[in-house]
């Protein structure tokens, strides 16, 4: 089991950067495949970004590709993802996700354990 606390959102102006954790309790971190989510209000959650356990291979969602960036740490437990060129609609609670298994799934059933979430909030 894993337990999942984000951390580095914030409010930021649009053009601008932020750059989220999620560190992971537990010392079989370097097993789970990570993503991040967003969920803006009204909306459904989606995924903006996962990588695999090796951090050998990264899928993003066509929304953030190019400007968002996600990364792992195994030694320090943490997984974290690079936001530039922020835009308002990027606003939203951003989640990070873990799954016992290889695959980046883009579907947020397919993940077994779940942070509180962060806000993020882009002014324009």
């Amino acid at each position: 089991q894993v337990q999942l606390v984000e951390s580095g959102g914030g409010l930021v102006q649009a053009g601008g950067s932020l750059r989220l954790s999620c560190a992971a309790s537990g010392r079989t971190f370097s097993t789970y495949t990570m993503a991040w989510f967003r969920q803006a209000p009204g909306k459904e959650r989606e995924f903006v970004a996962g990588i695999k356990y090796s951090g050998g291979s990264t899928s993003y969602s066509d929304s953030v590709k190019g400007r968002f960036t996600i990364s792992r740490d195994n030694a320090k437990n943490t997984l974290y993802l690079q936001m530039n060129s922020l835009k308002p609609e990027d606003t939203a609670v951003y989640y990070c996700a873990a799954r016992g298994g290889t695959y980046v799934y883009t579907t947020g059933t397919s993940y077994d354990y779940w942070g509180q979430g962060t806000q993020v909030t882009v002014s324009s």
